[in-house]
């Protein structure tokens, strides 16, 4: 995986590859795809003699399984969306990149210099599946045409950082920095002129490729009726919690009035980017201290996290793993829109502890770390349904934990809850045409009804909203899988603590962790079997 996907093998901190970038093209998809085959045959033949080796085989075959499934029905080529398609996934490997060493900064320049040839792979998948089908949907076209030419901006970032200590590689990474401007602006341009036409301007996918793409990210087979009526029941539920404590907060006001007021306060608010990074770290850290040895068994390699401002400014939010040696620690990444000067730590808050402790840094961190796992567990078993869901159930389990008692910063919590409930019924009800409720228009789903839905259901800056939506509507599958995923796993610790009453939710939280990135249907099972 980290031979045919050097961008794969930066995010995952496998070394060796950072002076190259990506194959995108049909050529170079079909290889990925030939390799996952070659690995499921050799899976169906291997011993298995512990019983790492039967959870291993078990999530990578169904893992594998389901990414092959994609790739057979023609979604993997051409793959074009505003949030993981590669053009992101190209442009955020330089975010990841050391400078530290004369090596690190070679590897840099060198990299930088590979972006032509991997925006022809790009361009090249682009094309055939313009030919093949389906077709793109034109939302999707506009905005990555947009962000191409932008994406030298978080690339020159990188390459200025290296400079500043390394001058001899100014020739060599301008001439690789103005071609990769080229090549960028080239991707913007075919996307307008020749992938433009051809964009259809419907967002929905269908029913039978959302199946394909659920199964992918959530790591199970929902049943879209029943998960769209329990995110319509779930929904209720939040807004119910949230007017209770609106009344705390600005009585008489409403939930809208109570988040108002909350933006007003001055105790929440922080001004600037680099306060508002500090802000992150010092909770972070306090977070991370607090829960070692009390409900978590935090491992020492893991006790530094670094929370960071992303220069891509999309309005995305993410953690970045350590590298496989610990030399690069784990990282908080907030891409901030440069519009936006203003912070509210009632909402973020909760943010801090999804993507730190007991978050992404607890759960990836620990299986990198653990002498039990095999690499691919280590390294590349990661599902969103399991690793976003647990991210969602660290936020949860936090306010039970008594880290939101504060009515603000609880708020905060279930105004998150409510945007990943949102997601939900946005995500299955455009995508798969369900019935949309009469609040937002009645009839169908399309994407004015979501919006709509979306900007009455949740505190959030626009600009973030907007590219919240315009995500769901071009990664279909993805944004369910949070609380899809959180509900599995309050399941299995419903199942874990009734099973014996002397279970702990330390011993819950230490036997689950130890398992490494699976999918959600290996999680149940393996809880369902005590």
């Amino acid at each position: 995986m980290a031979d045919l996907d050097p961008v794969f093998a930066t995010e995952i901190g496998v070394g060796g590859r950072d002076d190259r970038l990506t194959d995108y093209s049909p050529a170079g998809c079909a290889a990925r795809t030939d390799a996952a085959r070659h690995t499921l045959s050799a899976l169906a033949a291997a011993p298995i003699t512990d019983e790492v080796d039967r959870i291993s085989v078990a999530t990578i075959s169904a893992q594998l399984n389901r990414t092959v499934a994609i790739d057979e029905a023609g979604l993997r080529v051409g793959e074009l969306n505003v949030i993981a398609s590669p053009l992101q996934a190209m442009r955020d490997a330089f975010d990841a990149m050391s400078v530290d060493s004369a090596d690190d900064r070679t590897a840099l320049v060198d990299r930088v210099a590979a972006v032509p040839r991997c925006i022809d792979g790009i361009i090249a998948g682009l094309r055939a599946r313009a030919a093949a089908g389906p077709a793109p949907a034109r939302r999707q076209v506009d905005a990555v045409a947009a962000q191409a030419p932008r994406a030298i901006t978080g690339i020159a970032a990188k390459v200025a950082e290296a400079l500043a200590r390394d001058g001899d590689l100014e020739s060599a990474s301008t001439a690789a920095l103005g071609a990769a401007r080229t090549a960028l602006d080239d991707l913007a341009r075919v996307l307008v002129e020749e992938i433009g036409p051809t964009a259809v301007d419907h967002d929905a996918v269908g029913r039978d490729r959302y199946t394909l793409h659920s199964a992918h990210f959530v790591g199970d087979v929902i049943d879209p009726e029943e998960a769209y009526a329990w995110g319509l029941e779930q929904m209720a539920a939040v807004i119910a919690e949230q007017e209770q404590l609106a009344e705390i907060v600005a009585p008489g006001a409403g939930v809208r009035g109570a988040l108002s007021a909350l933006d007003a306060d001055p105790r929440y608010l922080i001004e600037g980017s680099a306060a508002f990074a500090a802000w992150m770290q010092e909770l972070s850290d306090r977070s991370l201290t607090a829960l070692a040895g009390t409900h978590f068994d935090i491992p020492a390699e893991l006790g530094r996290l670094e929370c960071c401002i992303a220069p891509a400014a999309t309005g995305g939010i993410y953690y970045t793993a350590p590298s496989e040696d610990m030399s690069r620690p784990g990282r908080m990444w907030w891409s901030v829109p440069p519009q936006q000067q203003t912070f509210h730590t009632w909402q973020e808050t909760t943010t801090v502890f999804h993507e730190g402790v007991p978050g992404h840094h607890l759960q990836i961190g620990q299986a990198m770390i653990s002498p039990e796992l095999n690499r691919w567990r280590k390294l590349a078993s990661f599902s969103s349904g399991h690793g976003e869901g647990w991210a969602l159930y660290s936020e949860r389990l936090m306010g039970e934990l008594g880290w939101l008692d504060d009515p603000g910063d609880r708020l905060g919590m279930l105004d998150s809850q409510r945007l990943r409930i949102a997601r939900v019924i946005v995500d299955i009800g455009v995508h798969c045409a369900m019935p949309a409720p009469e609040a937002v228009g009645g009839g169908t789903w399309d994407a004015d009804k979501a919006w709509t839905y979306l900007t009455d259901a949740v505190a959030m800056q626009r600009s973030v909203l907007r590219f919240e939506l315009d995500r769901y509507l071009g990664w279909p599958g993805q944004a369910p899988s949070y609380a899809l995923g959180q509900r599995v796993w309050q399941q299995a610790r419903d199942t874990f603590l009734t099973a014996d009453p002397t279970h702990t939710l330390r011993e819950f939280h230490s036997r689950a962790l130890r398992l490494g990135g699976v999918s959600l249907d290996v999680l149940r099972s393996e809880f369902a079997a005590g």
